[in-house]
């Protein structure tokens, strides 16, 4: 017997790293997926295979001696079998780019949660969410659980610290194109840099967080209304407002150019320093911005949101 689930990658629209601070953050999932597949085996083992590297060991081995970034399924698939009498093969399949803010980690874990536990029970979305961040937490310990969240549910979301997720439940039609700088980067190290910046500059940090909180406020109600111009609008603002923290370089500069001067509006999108800007798009210049981007030799992608979230098979 086998089960399967596949899982959406991620997209910060607004709020990255204002979020930290108690603003609201707007997220959405995209129709890039991460597919696992769980199947029980005789022998008492668990085996994992990726693009990534594989991984296989005994169950019951302590976390602490597992240096893997497959730690997550090792952790899911020995809290779900330790009371039964099994091994569990898992084979993890992507088309989400990793390490570059788009949720890969948190497809996995969602995928991961979901494809073991229907091998024995009927898990609801709840329960397997709860187990994904549970993972998610055995490598990004300070995860608040919100890329998990929108990747389990899909669609648009927002989300504070204080009040939670609320779904959005318009759907909004336009297209992100996604380009990837290539550059590594340490989301904690920029978290920290950040945190260095509000120290020496309260009153403009200050500042920015409430221009931030008003931005994200206008933010919702244009997307609600799918109002695809002043959304981009609203990314340019929230660009410069990253630029004034700190977290981009020139690189990510000339991708924001490029992007700008044929989408609606160009941002990075999670932790920066690296990683990747999206574009926003419509059918009337999404072949445009694509074009631009590959002329000027920088990868990329279009996605659209991905309203299904989690699908089990």
């Amino acid at each position: 017997m086998k089960s399967r689930a596949s899982v959406p990658g991620k997209v910060i629209l607004f709020g990255e790293h204002f979020v930290v601070y108690g603003v609201k953050s707007i997220l959405c999932a995209i129709d890039k997926r991460i597919t696992v597949t769980a199947e029980k085996t005789k022998e008492k083992k668990i085996s994992i295979k990726s693009n990534i590297g594989n991984l296989e060991l005994e169950k019951n081995i302590p976390l602490s001696e597992i240096n893997s970034p497959l730690k997550p399924f090792y952790f899911l698939a020995n809290k779900i079998i330790k009371n039964h009498d099994t091994g569990i093969k898992i084979i993890v399949e992507s088309n989400i780019p990793l390490g570059v803010g788009l949720g890969s980690s948190s497809a996995c874990c969602v995928a991961g949660a979901a494809a073991i536990s229907r091998l024995f029970s009927n898990a609801s979305k709840e329960e397997i969410l709860k187990l994904a961040i549970e993972a998610e937490k055995t490598i990004f310990q300070d995860t608040s659980g919100a890329d998990c969240t929108v990747c389990t549910y899909g669609g648009i979301m927002e989300y504070d610290k204080e009040k939670g997720f609320i779904k959005i439940e318009s759907k909004p039609n336009f297209h992100l194109v996604i380009a990837n700088s290539n550059i590594e980067h340490s989301t904690k190290s920029v978290v920290a840099k950040v945190n260095e910046f509000k120290e020496k500059n309260e009153v403009e940090f200050a500042t920015l967080c409430n221009n931030e909180s008003k931005l994200v406020g206008e933010a919702l109600k244009e997307i609600k209304e799918n109002n695809i111009k002043e959304i981009g609008n609203k990314v340019i603002q929230n660009q410069a407002y990253l630029e004034k923290i700190g977290v981009s370089n020139d690189k990510l500069r000339d991708m924001i150019k490029t992007g700008n001067s044929v989408s609606y509006g160009a941002k990075i999108t999670g932790a920066g320093g690296g990683g990747c800007i999206f574009a926003l798009a419509d059918e009337s210049n999404l072949d445009k911005t694509i074009k631009q981007f590959e002329e000027k030799k920088y990868d990329c992608f279009s996605v659209k949101i991905d309203f299904v979230g989690l699908h089990t098979f």
